[in-house]
């Protein structure tokens, strides 16, 4: 696998958006749910990644810093199982570990590849959002 987390850009928007748009688990009920303008926002912060791969971005993942949770982490089909999810979920986490924050958040739908990579991860089922996707926490180890 050759490629690199790095800090994701403006520029990297629309692939990103892209991105998303095209997983098949987790796949958004209505796409203008996530928006150009949301991503943005993350970027700005510093509060996004991307996997670079030869200047073609296969992954991405997001840290809301005003609430502990990761707000993102995608692979683009077909590229799924390589490591590039592995390599990304620590650049979230460890940013918000940074923060300050102690118990990790994060939300996705039941029986994916999703909530059995952060099981094997370690996290802990917490609960259901009101839509029925699992609340998955982890408590950092002071």
């Amino acid at each position: 696998m050759t490629g690199r987390v790095r800090q994701a850009s403006e520029a990297d928007i629309p692939e990103m958006m892209a991105l998303r748009l095209s997983v098949g688990e987790n796949r958004l009920s209505d796409p203008g749910q996530v928006t150009a303008e949301d991503c943005r926002r993350y970027v700005t912060r510093g509060h996004m990644w991307v996997w670079d791969q030869d200047g073609e971005i296969l992954g991405i993942s997001a840290a809301t810093f005003d609430t502990g949770w990761i707000w993102a982490l995608f692979v683009r089909p077909g590229h799924e199982g390589r490591g590039i999810g592995r390599a990304l979920f620590p650049a979230a986490c460890d940013a918000l570990i940074g923060a300050g924050f102690r118990t990790l958040h994060l939300c996705t739908d039941p029986d994916t590849r999703a909530a059995r990579f952060y099981h094997a991860a370690g996290w802990r089922e917490a609960g259901r959002t009101p839509e029925g996707e699992l609340i998955f926490a982890f408590d950092v180890a002071m």
